[in-house]
């Protein structure tokens, strides 16, 4: 999960957990179904830097207009995106540091973000996004990346999907 809302992901995780493990067999058993409600595994990643999170934020806020679910990012009811455009008020959420710093009042900062919706996620951007969570690993500067890294003793960048081609494969 990745917002401009302050949220631990770790708790999120565990609890997509529980409900997979708990709530979805209680569920299929009283329906009588099988398999999964969603499509796949619960999924997330680091993202390090006010840029990369104003970036992913966009990208969560513009995937019901992907989806041809609403033209209007702001008018889809099941996201924090009408909050951050200053269309609606929420008292459960808390504003991530990169989106206070658009602008010095929330007036601003809701124009400010209206006008990052309209603009088109850079295509190195959006592939940058979907190839960090599909892996799940921390996507920023270097710096950040390393910081993980350190702190984790796991590889935090992103690795391409195939294994490199051997040189007895060109022969």
């Amino acid at each position: 999960m990745i917002s401009l809302i302050n949220m631990t992901v770790w708790p999120v995780a565990r609890l997509m957990q529980k409900l997979g493990r708990e709530y979805f067999g209680q569920f299929n058993a009283r329906h009588r179904r099988t398999g999964t409600l969603w499509e796949g595994r619960y999924k997330s990643c680091l993202v390090g830097g006010h840029r990369y999170v104003l970036n992913c934020s966009r990208y969560i806020d513009l995937n019901p207009v992907r989806a041809r679910l609403t033209d209007v990012p702001e008018q889809y009811a099941w996201s924090s995106c009408a909050h951050l455009c200053g269309q609606r008020g929420d008292p459960l959420l808390s504003l991530h540091p990169a989106y206070v710093r658009l602008g010095a009042t929330g007036t601003d900062r809701a124009a400010a973000y209206r006008s990052l919706l309209r603009e088109a996620l850079p295509g190195e951007d959006l592939q940058a996004i979907r190839d960090y969570l599909q892996q799940q690993r921390a996507w920023g500067r270097d710096d950040f990346r390393a910081m993980v890294e350190a702190k984790t003793q796991r590889f935090a960048g992103f690795r391409p999907a195939h294994r490199p081609r051997s040189d007895t494969a060109t022969r």
